[in-house]
């Protein structure tokens, strides 16, 4: 009867223990929202790190050029719409479709995959492969301009293919010169 008490409690204790540290974590990653550049340059950071680190240490080519495919598929992800018109069963729907002409009102751009979880997949990601590379496990022996050819020419080619849908379905995933809107009673000048 004893021993069913004190492994229940050490049960719950372990639970309650990932339960705080999964609030701490969340609580953490809540702060870090607003403070977008901060967090890139946070990232870009971590990156460079990882990148000096295979630079220095002339090895772990393969950990880098799965990370690079990886931050290649999330940018894809990144850049392009979150229902994508080229599949979407509901074309005829009243849906949030993207505007086709250019008297159809303006639609904010809903990506696929939201900027904060671009940056939270980008830094997880690369503190891994930081990790990986302090293990000779990983660090298997490769020819490595073969690994960076391929990479660049399957970045070109994915990034063509994803410029010709942009292209076709007349959207741009950037919101740097998106329509303002003035107040009631306030001047053009006024307005930035």
């Amino acid at each position: 009867m004893m021993d069913e008490d004190t492994s229940t409690s050490t049960g719950g204790g372990v639970k309650l223990f990932f339960v705080r540290l999964s609030q701490m974590y969340q609580s953490t990653l809540d702060r870090w929202t607003p403070h977008t550049r901060m967090r890139w340059a946070g990232a870009i950071v971590i990156i460079l790190l990882f990148l000096l680190r295979i630079f220095l240490y002339q090895g772990w080519y393969i950990v880098c050029y799965a990370l690079g495919i990886y931050h290649l598929n999330l940018f894809i992800a990144f850049l392009t719409p979150k229902i994508d018109p080229e599949f979407d069963p509901y074309e005829n729907d009243d849906g949030p479709n993207l505007p086709t002409r250019s008297n159809e009102e303006f639609r904010p751009f809903i990506r696929r995959l939201p900027e904060f979880k671009f940056w939270l997949s980008i830094t997880k990601s690369t503190i891994i492969g930081l990790i990986c590379t302090f293990f000779d496990f990983f660090n298997v022996p490769v020819f490595w301009p073969i690994l960076v050819m391929y990479f660049i020419t399957l970045f070109c080619i994915t990034m063509k293919r994803q410029i010709k849908h942009m292209i076709k379905y007349k959207y741009l995933p950037f919101t740097r010169n998106k329509p303002r809107y003035q107040r009631v009673g306030e001047s053009p000048a006024t307005t930035k």
